[in-house]
Formats: C-alpha cells, sequence, structure tokens
C-alpha cells in the first residue's frame, strides 16, 4: 500500500514538473515570437514573402556582429591576439588568387605561390583531382585555404566558392590556370599597371614563343605596357 501511495506522489511530482517546463518553453517562444530581440537580419521584400508594402520581416535570433553582410577567405586564428589585430589593421592591400590545380602541375603551381604570397595575396587552391595532401611538404600549404572536388572546372569552383559576398572585400582577384609561368611576372608591378590604366577585366600578355595561345589578343605586346 505504502509502495503505491509513493509511486502515485512521484507521478503527480512529474506531471507537475513536465507541464511547468512546457508552460515556461511556450510563454518564451510566444515572448520572443513577439519582441526579437536579438535580429541582426531584415527582409524587407514583399513580393518574396508576401506582405503589404510597408511591412517588415525580422528574421533570425542571433546577436550583433554573428551576422555579416560579407567575409573573405583570409584564414584565422581561433584566438585572435593583441599583436595579430595590429598587424591586421595595418594591412590595406587586399587581393585573392584561385587556382583550379592538379598534383602533376605541383612544380608550376608552387612557382605562382612563391611569386603571389609575399605580397599579401589571400590564395585558394581548388583541387580538381581530389588530392591534397600531395601538397602538404611545401611550406605554403598550411597557409592556404584548399577546396576539392573531383573533375570539376575551374568555373564549376568559381561559381560556388567565389560569392561575390565572400570576394567582394578584395581589391583584385586573379582566377589563374595552373600552368602558367612566372618567371618574368612581377605581381606588383602588374598591379600598378592595373591601376594606373583603370582596368577592370585584365590578363598579363603571354609570349607566343613559351605559352599556347587560344586568342590572339592575349599575345604579347612590345609596344607598350598594355593594349586592348
Amino acid at each position: 500500500m505504502k509502495l503505491r501511495l509513493h509511486l502515485l506522489v512521484l507521478c503527480v511530482i512529474i506531471i507537475f514538473l513536465v507541464y511547468n517546463m512546457a508552460s515556461f518553453q511556450h510563454k518564451q517562444t510566444s515572448s520572443e515570437a513577439k519582441s526579437h530581440p536579438f535580429d541582426t537580419v531584415t527582409v524587407s521584400d514583399r513580393d518574396a514573402v508576401k506582405l503589404p508594402q510597408k511591412a517588415e520581416v525580422r528574421i533570425g535570433y542571433l546577436p550583433h556582429g554573428i551576422v555579416e553582410s560579407n567575409s573573405d577567405m583570409k584564414l584565422k586564428p581561433l584566438w585572435l591576439t593583441t599583436s595579430a589585430q595590429s598587424k591586421k589593421s595595418k594591412q590595406k592591400d587586399h587581393f585573392l588568387i584561385a587556382i583550379a590545380a592538379g598534383i602533376n602541375q605541383k612544380k608550376s603551381v608552387d612557382a605562382i605561390m612563391k611569386k603571389f604570397l609575399p605580397e599579401n595575396f589571400t590564395a585558394v587552391l581548388f583541387h580538381y583531382d581530389g588530392n591534397v595532401n600531395g601538397w602538404n611538404d611545401l611550406p605554403w600549404s598550411k597557409s592556404v585555404i584548399h577546396i576539392a572536388a573531383s573533375n570539376q572546372t575551374k568555373w564549376w569552383f568559381a561559381k560556388r566558392f567565389l560569392h561575390p559576398a565572400v570576394v567582394s572585400m578584395y581589391q583584385y582577384i586573379f582566377l589563374w590556370d595552373e600552368d602558367l609561368e612566372v618567371d618574368n611576372f612581377n605581381p606588383r608591378r602588374y598591379l600598378n599597371i592595373v591601376r594606373s590604366e583603370g582596368l577592370e577585366i585584365s590578363q598579363p600578355g603571354l609570349d607566343s614563343k613559351l605559352s599556347e595561345i587560344h586568342h590572339r589578343i592575349t599575345v604579347r605586346k612590345n609596344t607598350g605596357t598594355f593594349h586592348r
């Protein structure tokens, strides 16, 4: 008899606790739905959400500083020290180079990275052969971003990973082929020419004796620093 009484009391207590927890959760959810105190993103497209013209929908429940309108591809430590913050604030130039690279062109890509990384470039390698570990022995490998997807083209990678919200922070973006030779190429000098001429889209001129030419406009001319 006592055992049954104890079980009955225990059941009543459990039911009471569950009811109170459910009631509290319901009140909290209702309160958040009305106030949204931590919203940082708004949607005002009335056609997309089918609302009256002046209506506005607030979405998200994240604190300020979590949601950003844009980002970049620069690697960042988990804990940003004071010295790292100071170094970051002094860097004014932001450039990006992205290359679709296979392990067979490792030597060529290594030469490209040695030219670009010292000039404050952020680098992304798109591994179309899926081989990422084969690059680990290069000293700069851990300082660049590696993205792997087998049997894809550079434009497949670019459309999916070079999104405007990510690359808009960069002043110039280089989308290069893996087999370009850079023995006589100077990234800084090239950027100076691009800036001075106000060029928005460009590419280095190719030496017809050393490179395979697909379009005649890409052949380097000796009559000036650039041609259209």
